[in-house]
């Protein structure tokens, strides 16, 4: 029998704990990986009965090493609710584990998702994704935001809603709302102040937990706002949520452009298809006098995507109503202007390519 991930807990599931539930039941195997004759796994356990999982731990790796195939089984034990954990999760809620190894990555009620990614930081992506969720908002469309960028999570701010989300049965969350549209944040669930310290493993587990325990309701989207780069959190959604596309934000500066390139071969090797490029801070726009000025060069963004065939959705120019309003969790895209009809042209484009795709997420 070939070794798989579910062979390898199904073997698991004999490892039965004092209470009667087996380990894999409970929830207990995270980061499961098999690399040829080597099989991998995290046993998270509650930190009160920690001391007393040695004879489980052993039990577990004894069972795996016996499987044909099979020449080294590391098990490494760890606590979730340790003191340093207590400061970071939500009443009840554990949030930051080990990427559970037999998640579907199915969502319930969530039609697509649209990545908003970069390939650096600095370029706007957050508040773009922002304004482009409230944009499919006011054309109809049912829409949830979340902020995966675990790192630096800046949606709560541009939203204005400074509140904490709830968990009715310590399993699930309920998402905020602001501006008609919920939203999912890790700046929601800590200290302002506070940093979020955690390796891959960590960061992809949040990430599922973000996706799939939240209580999203029915949406046509759910526009996730990225970390910048080309990294963990990227490939777990690529991979295990398989959004419907990608949009690649970027200004017009060589450099910026020389990481959108990267960032949008990731998404073309992760069989994710790029929905265009959006050029962010095309030009800065004088508050006084009206004129505009090209900070970072000119159609740059514009010329890569016809390089790399990809639609171009637009230009964003940089005003400081777009910061002000961002600063004040009014979004720009809420006020009757230019920049507003900007914003809203791109998420009509954005449900027309929908439409024509039905919807599918990539297989």
């Amino acid at each position: 029998m070939r070794l798989t991930n579910e062979r390898v807990l199904e073997e698991l599931r004999r490892v039965v704990l004092p209470d009667g539930n087996d380990i894999v039941a409970m929830g207990l195997v995270r980061a499961l990986q098999i690399d040829g004759s080597r099989v991998r796994f995290v046993l998270e356990v509650p930190s009160e009965i920690g001391g007393k999982m040695e004879p489980v731990r052993t039990a577990a790796a004894r069972i795996i090493q016996e499987l044909p195939g099979v020449e080294q089984a590391d098990v490494v034990m760890t606590a979730h609710t340790d003191s340093s954990q207590k400061k970071t999760a939500p009443p009840d809620l554990r949030i930051g584990r080990h990427l559970h190894a037999d998640d579907t990555g199915d969502i319930e009620g969530i039609k697509s998702l649209i990545a908003v990614g970069s390939g650096k930081g600095g370029v706007g992506k957050s508040t773009v994704a922002t304004n482009l969720a409230l944009a499919m908002k006011m054309i109809g469309c049912e829409v949830g935001l979340l902020d995966a960028d675990i790192y630096g999570p800046s949606i709560p701010i541009m939203m204005g809603q400074g509140g904490k989300p709830s968990s009715p049965d310590g399993k699930t969350i309920v998402p905020l709302t602001a501006h008609g549209i919920k939203f999912m944040s890790m700046g929601s669930l800590l200290p302002a102040e506070q940093a979020v310290i955690w390796r891959g493993p960590m960061l992809m587990g949040a990430l599922q937990q973000m996706l799939g325990q939240v209580q999203w309701g029915a949406l046509d989207e759910l526009v996730v706002d990225l970390p910048p780069g080309t990294g963990d959190v990227q490939l777990t959604l690529c991979q295990k949520f398989r959004p419907r596309g990608a949009i690649i934000v970027t200004t017009a500066q060589d450099v910026a452009l020389a990481d959108a390139r990267r960032a949008i071969s990731m998404f073309r090797e992760l069989n994710t298809p790029v929905l265009g490029l959006i050029e962010n801070m095309s030009r800065f726009i004088c508050p006084k006098c009206g004129e505009g000025t090209d900070l970072f060069g000119s159609a740059g963004a514009e010329k890569i995507a016809r390089r790399l065939e990809i639609p171009f959705l637009g230009k964003i120019p940089l005003q400081t109503g777009i910061v002000q309003s961002g600063d004040r969790g009014t979004p720009a895209v809420m006020h009757d202007d230019v920049l507003a009809e900007t914003f809203r042209s791109i998420a009509e484009i954005l449900t027309d390519s929908a439409k024509i795709s039905g919807r599918e997420r990539p297989v």
